[in-house]
């Protein structure tokens, strides 16, 4: 049961073959309580009277909420796990990580059980589950989808995205999420192929060839900004998660890692809050840059094969996908071949601000070509 925490009994009537959604329990569904993997916030919890905004192209198509996923605590570890509510099993590689925060999500979407997962990605927390199951997840522009009724982790950064089994399944929870979208234009003709250092060299090689099966134009780029991210990212993360969920500092029921971002969050001075956003502010104008010469910026999502459930310390898992969130672009993760990995190669596609309907057409593209190689 360490997929679900609830589930929900199917529709009578209707069809049979209406989309299967899981969604991960940092949404409000009218009825239920919404727990944020957190006994603390259980606990506290009461029904929620309404669903969260962004459900209600769910229910406008007739599909069927299977249940509500297991997380991180609040959303907060990328690892997949939750000692109280249990961590979902990878069911690629049962002794590799499952990714989070939104594991339950991705879990019920590799093992068929939803056909669309939600999640949400504030540092990388759909596209990492993705990577980790072998599947597709996509994290939207930041303030494209409603946030009204999703838990929150750090709101300047929080997103809600989909996740599915290829990128047409993602296509698929995209039109859920925005009724009316659509993929209405060609893939990217301009890709710029980033390269991060300590990225295992295999990675790199499955992310190159992908790119190269289906032909497109790819050039070199570099953000030279690309380390300077991750301070302003962290500070950020913390600063918001204290102004969000303070009252929860040394509450019975909130575990260690949580705790410990909240008491990182309280001792932040304006100061450096202050210099975290102006640094967030040059980042944007970086990758805005970068996105003007090219279409499509590519990169793998992991540095490397998900690590053992047993051996995940130190590995560093956010590295490749938070420098996004801080950018406020949407990003897609999808598996690309890699024989002898014991789960596929992730490679990630950023595009500018508002172009999910062009990452996904550069996906179609590739995964067509890379099934047709």
């Amino acid at each position: 049961m360490s997929t679900w925490i609830s589930r929900f009994d199917p529709p009578a009537g209707g069809p049979a073959d209406r989309v299967r959604v899981a969604v991960k329990d940092a949404f409000d569904v009218a009825g239920t309580i919404t727990t944020a993997g957190c006994v603390a916030v259980r606990d506290r919890a009461v029904p929620a009277t309404s669903d969260a905004a962004c459900l209600a192209g769910v229910r406008a198509a007739g599909a069927y909420l299977v249940g509500k996923t297991t997380l991180t605590e609040m959303c907060v570890s990328p690892i997949g796990d939750n000692a109280e509510f249990g961590t979902p099993v990878n069911p690629v590689a049962p002794d590799r990580i499952p990714g989070g925060s939104s594991s339950g999500s991705a879990v019920a979407v590799a093992t068929g059980e939803a056909d669309i997962g939600l999640g949400t990605d504030t540092g990388g927390s759909v596209r990492i589950p993705a990577a980790c199951c072998g599947i597709v997840g996509l994290k939207t522009t930041w303030g494209r989808v409603p946030m009204a009724g999703v838990w929150p982790l750090a709101p300047t950064l929080d997103t809600v995205g989909p996740l599915a089994r290829d990128v047409a399944g993602v296509v698929t929870g995209m039109r859920l999420l925005e009724p009316g979208w659509t993929v209405a234009r060609p893939p990217a003709r301009r890709v710029g192929r980033l390269r991060i250092a300590g990225v295992d060299a295999r990675v790199g090689d499955a992310v190159d060839a992908a790119l190269d099966a289906a032909g497109l134009a790819v050039r070199e780029v570099r953000l030279a900004g690309w380390a300077d991210t991750y301070d302003a990212f962290g500070t950020i993360i913390v600063g918001e998660l204290w102004r969000a969920h303070g009252d929860l500092l040394d509450a019975d029921g909130v575990g260690e890692l949580v705790n410990g971002g909240l008491w990182a969050g309280r001792g932040l001075t304006g100061e450096r809050l202050a210099e975290a956003l102006a640094a967030r502010g040059r980042w944007q104008a970086e990758v805005a840059a970068a996105l003007a010469e090219v279409e499509v910026l590519a990169l793998p999502t992991l540095v490397g094969p998900p690590p053992l459930v047993t051996d995940y310390v130190g590995f560093p898992i956010t590295e490749l996908t938070a420098p996004f969130n801080l950018a406020g672009v949407p990003a897609l993760a999808m598996p690309v071949p890699s024989p002898g990995f014991p789960v596929p190669v992730s490679l990630q596609l950023v595009a500018p601000m508002h172009a999910e309907d062009l990452l996904c057409a550069t996906a179609l593209t590739i995964e067509a070509s890379v099934r047709n190689a």
